[in-house]
C-alpha cells in the first residue's frame, strides 16, 4: 500500500505494518561480479536442498547479503527495503554467509599455492564487538576495547591470501599465530613469513621484530627495512575494514569466523 507523506512516496512493509517508511535509492560500492558470484552459489544451494519457492530470487538474496556485509545494514532496515520479514532476512543472510564460508581456502592450501612467493606477511587485527566490561576474554588490553583477534596472510603485493578463525581479543598475536599455524604445511613451504610487531623472529622464519632496547645501527636499519615490507600487509587489513559490518560486529562471537571467511571469498571473487 503506497501513501504520500509530505510529497514523498511511502509504503507499508511486513517488518512493521504500523510504520510508514520513506524509500530512497542507494548504491553498494561493489561490482556486478560479486553479485553474480554469490547468486550462482545461492542458486546451487537451493537446488541442492530442493527449495521449491521463496519470497525473493537468488539474485535479490545475494543483493541483500551484500548490502548487509558491505554497508552494515541491520535486519530491520533490510526487511523494510526488500519487503520481507526480519526473521526472513536473518535466515537468508545466515544461509549465504555459511555458503560462502565453506568456499574459503584453508591455510594448508594457501601455503601450497604461495610456495613460489619470496615471502608472505602475517599480521593481526582486532575486530570490534559490542560486549560489556564483564566479558574479560574479549577485552584487548592493547586496544582498550572488546573485540576478536583475526590474523591475515598477505602476499608481497598486498593481496589478501588467507584469514584465520577469530579468537577472543585478549589473545596475543604470537599466541594467535601459533594457534593457527599448520606445522606440516609450514615444513613443505619454503616461503618466508614476516610477522607483525607482536610476532618475534624466534618463531617465524625470516626477519621479524628485534628487541628495541640497545639496538645497534645495523639492527635499526634491519628493523626499518622490515617495517617497509610489513606495511604492505596493512593493505589486507584495509580490505577487511572496507566491509562495514566488520567495523562493529553486533552478532554472536560464534558467527564472526564465518563472516570473515565470507568476506575473504567475496574479495577473491573480484580479483
Amino acid at each position: 500500500m503506497k501513501l504520500l507523506v509530505d510529497g514523498f512516496a511511502t509504503k507499508s512493509t511486513r517488518a512493521d505494518q504500523e510504520l510508514r517508511v520513506l524509500a530512497y535509492p542507494s548504491a553498494i560500492d561493489l561490482s556486478s561480479g560479486h553479485l553474480r558470484h554469490l547468486a550462482g552459489h545461492l542458486a546451487a544451494r537451493r537446488r541442492e536442498i530442493g527449495t521449491r519457492w521463496r519470497r525473493i530470487t537468488p539474485g535479490r538474496q545475494a543483493l541483500l547479503v551484500l548490502a548487509h556485509l558491505r554497508c552494515g545494514g541491520t535486519y530491520a532496515q533490510l526487511a523494510a527495503g526488500f519487503d520481507i520479514g526480519v526473521a526472513t532476512v536473518y535466515r537468508y543472510a545466515r544461509e549465504a554467509i555459511e555458503v560462502l564460508a565453506t568456499l574459503a581456502p584453508s591455510l594448508a592450501r594457501v601455503m601450497r599455492t604461495s610456495s613460489r612467493l619470496a615471502f608472505a606477511i602475517l599480521d593481526g587485527a582486532l575486530r570490534p564487538i559490542d560486549r560489556i566490561a564483564a566479558d574479560t576474554p574479549y577485552y584487548s588490553g592493547k586496544h582498550k576495547r572488546h573485540g576478536m583477534n583475526v590474523q591475515a596472510l598477505t602476499d608481497p603485493f598486498g593481496r589478501l591470501l588467507w584469514a584465520s578463525p577469530a579468537l577472543p581479543g585478549s589473545t596475543h598475536d604470537l599466541t594467535a599465530a601459533r594457534t593457527q599455524r599448520d606445522r606440516r604445511s609450514s615444513r613443505r613451504c619454503r616461503t618466508q613469513v614476516l610477522g607483525g610487531q607482536g610476532i618475534p623472529r624466534r618463531w617465524l622464519p625470516g626477519p621479524g621484530a628485534l628487541d628495541r632496547r640497545r639496538l645497534k645501527q645495523w639492527q635499526r636499519r634491519h628493523n626499518s627495512t622490515h617495517a617497509k615490507i610489513r606495511c604492505v600487509g596493512e593493505q589486507a587489513m584495509a580490505v577487511l575494514k572496507g566491509w562495514r559490518l566488520l567495523r562493529k560486529l553486533r552478532c554472536s562471537t560464534n558467527r564472526i569466523t564465518d563472516i570473515v571467511k565470507a568476506v575473504l571469498v567475496l574479495h577473491h571473487a573480484s580479483t
